[in-house]
């Protein structure tokens, strides 16, 4: 009996590893199929969900599974968003521009956000906790006054245009394309585009968290002192992370601008960082799948309350009276912050995670 057990026990979890797998199929089907049968709205607010759940990736590896708090995720995510616009610009506009190719435009973008983490990486390897918090709130207001000053390159106030995408022979803008006798314009192509990138930063993520540096990564965030004494170098994780982080940020910042197709200051302020923090503590720390989920309720919810400000108690358009919906939505999420943090402090994923545990208790 002993000798059958392991073979039992491998049945079953291939068993259950198989409806698993079917459903994550299906979801990827349904995914691929929503361009043709979504109108406008739902496709750019799954876009912005998906920026944001690159961003959210991002900040979770600093903050859910090193312990660094960062509150200057947003200047990060300013800097993808205007390099691209700064790399793939040909100055028509009367505004700083380099005309690169689309594509190498938004590689640079990333790997600039990267240098500016790693600016910024010697701080963030000793300092920690909310000293490294208000370090990098400095970040903010330095980013905030070059947006708003830089008016060659930023365009100022008023932000500048984001030059299309061009892709392999594919121009991401409004220009439409028929697939199947669907015309797909800017939003329907973007999609598949955001799927990809978050799909490789979800799995580049995962590799880097189930492998030796999220080990490391996770022994420094629980005990300091203990990951230094086993020969972890601590300081040079921390800032390795934070660079990382940043170029999560980056790519988000790129995704962002090309959705929403002109950059303006205002958006990249301490609000987003905020924002950003509520999407991986209600998601769930250190996890993956919860930065995903996190940044598609906080991502989604200011958008679906403007949509159906109309239908709702106490919520209205601003300016005619009533609660705003970007106003109500940061108070349903901050709520939904309190509540994970007292009830649920592994995040909404520990409830999925629960039940997927529960058919095991019958062993034997």
């Amino acid at each position: 009996m002993s000798e059958t057990s392991p073979v039992l026990a491998a049945g079953s979890s291939a068993v259950l590893a198989r409806p698993r797998l079917w459903a994550w199929a299906a979801a990827g089907l349904v995914l691929l199929a929503f361009p043709f049968y979504l109108d406008r709205f739902w496709l750019q607010a799954g876009l912005f969900a998906m920026a944001a759940a690159i961003g959210a990736i991002g900040i979770n590896l600093l903050t859910g599974a090193t312990g660094q708090l960062s509150m200057g995720h947003a200047f990060f995510l300013a800097v993808g968003a205007y390099g691209y616009c700064a790399f793939a610009g040909d100055g028509a506009d009367g505004l700083a521009g380099l005309g690169l190719p689309g594509w190498l435009a938004a590689a640079l973008a990333v790997a600039l956000a990267g240098l500016a983490g790693g600016v910024f990486s010697p701080i963030a390897g000793r300092l920690r906790g909310a000293y490294l918090g208000i370090a990098t709130l400095a970040l903010i207001f330095i980013g905030q006054h070059v947006l708003f000053n830089a008016h060659d390159l930023t365009g100022g106030f008023n932000g500048r245009a984001v030059p299309p995408l061009n892709l392999f022979g594919i121009a991401f803008d409004d220009t439409e394309l028929l697939v199947a006798q669907v015309p797909f314009g800017a939003a329907e192509k973007l999609w598949y585009l955001g799927l990809a990138l978050l799909l490789a930063g979800a799995l580049f993520a995962r590799g880097v968290l189930r492998g030796r540096p999220g080990r490391a990564m996770n022994a420094i965030r629980d005990h300091r002192i203990a990951a230094g004494v086993m020969g972890i170098p601590v300081a040079r994780y921390r800032a390795a992370v934070f660079v990382l982080s940043s170029m999560y940020a980056g790519l988000a910042g790129v995704l962002l601008a090309l959705v929403f197709q002109r950059t303006v200051p205002e958006y990249f302020g301490m609000m987003l960082s905020l924002e950003y923090l509520a999407m991986i503590v209600i998601g769930g720390l250190g996890s993956v799948a919860g930065a995903v989920v996190g940044a598609v309720f906080v991502s989604l919810l200011p958008q679906l309350l403007n949509r159906y400000s109309d239908a709702l108690p106490l919520v209205s358009a601003p300016g005619t009276g009533g609660i705003a919906p970007g106003e109500a939505a940061r108070f349903l999420y901050g709520a939904a912050v309190v509540a994970v943090v007292l009830f649920l402090p592994g995040g909404l994923v520990r409830l999925a995670a629960r039940r997927t545990r529960q058919p095991s208790g019958e062993e034997r």
